[in-house]
């Protein structure tokens, strides 16, 4: 399950809201619902967000970006671009995805200070992306095929998932549990347990508003346990169904960012 949906790309997340009479208890049929409410609302989108990431001594670092989100299909291929404009030592940086079903997600990093494109390997998926909490597996989800769901609560509110990884060694978790809001199936929370069953990772959504008809998660913070440090995102100037060309999450907009889409005034 892309278990952090809430987090990045959640500026996308929507579903039409299912009623709380609508009671789910299959485990694999929650998770995959929750998948497409958090990535695949409308055929794509544009959001500006702030990531204000915080360290255990309180120290806090900015970064502002635009991130552009196409779907091929409802649950399928997708492909992201994120434009980084503050601070200056990460301006004109592009974080790309292209979003795969049956491989791993393709990523690449743009540097602009050496003008190179570099590809992300699978290997540093689960690594700090930009300096912050977040991972870059964070930004194009976790795929459900790669976890074992089991249901381990359901209340008139919500549904609790316990997810294993299906391999062990290519992740830091033993397992992690994601509540999941009922009335929008919506992630909320996600805390990230290790080998001991110690908790020392959260994911909360912060607030929710109907934007265009979808729920969409605008502020959400990611938490260290161990540490202390924590991460926020707020996002502003969502729209969705845009009309986004293909052509655009290409390796020349990496270079040559498409201003036209960029334009936050529209």
């Amino acid at each position: 399950m892309n278990y952090l949906a809430l987090l990045f790309v959640a500026t996308f997340a929507a579903l039409s809201p299912v009623s709380n009479a609508q009671t789910l208890s299959d485990a694999d049929a929650i998770a995959r619902q929750a998948e497409i409410a958090a990535y695949y609302a409308g055929n794509d989108g544009r959001s500006a967000a702030r990531m204000i990431i915080t360290d255990a001594q309180g120290r806090n670092q900015l970064r502002q970006f635009i991130i552009l989100r196409k779907d091929h299909s409802d649950g399928g291929r997708q492909d992201l671009l994120v434009f980084f404009s503050r601070p200056a030592d990460v301006r004109d940086t592009v974080f790309r995805v292209a979003k795969n079903i049956e491989r791993e997600d393709d990523r690449w990093l743009y540097l602009p200070g050496l003008d190179l494109i570099k590809r992300i390997s699978a290997g540093d998926k689960r690594t700090s992306f930009v300096g912050s909490h977040f991972f870059y597996e964070d930004v194009s989800g976790r795929g459900t095929e790669l976890d074992n769901f089991e249901l381990i609560e359901t209340t008139d509110s919500h549904y609790l998932l316990k997810a294993t990884p299906k391999d062990p060694a290519g992740v830091e978790f033993a397992h992690y549990e994601v509540q999941i809001a009922k009335d929008t199936m919506l992630p909320v929370r996600s805390r990230f347990f290790d080998g001991t069953g110690k908790a020392y990772r959260e994911v909360e959504a912060v607030a929710i508003e109907t934007i265009a008809g979808k729920p969409t998660v605008i502020h959400s913070r990611v938490k260290d346990l161990i540490s202390g440090g924590q991460t926020e995102m707020q996002f502003r100037f969502i729209s969705y169904d845009l009309g986004l060309p293909d052509s655009i999450f290409s390796e020349r907009s990496m270079r040559n960012p498409p201003a036209e889409w960029l334009d936050l005034k529209d």
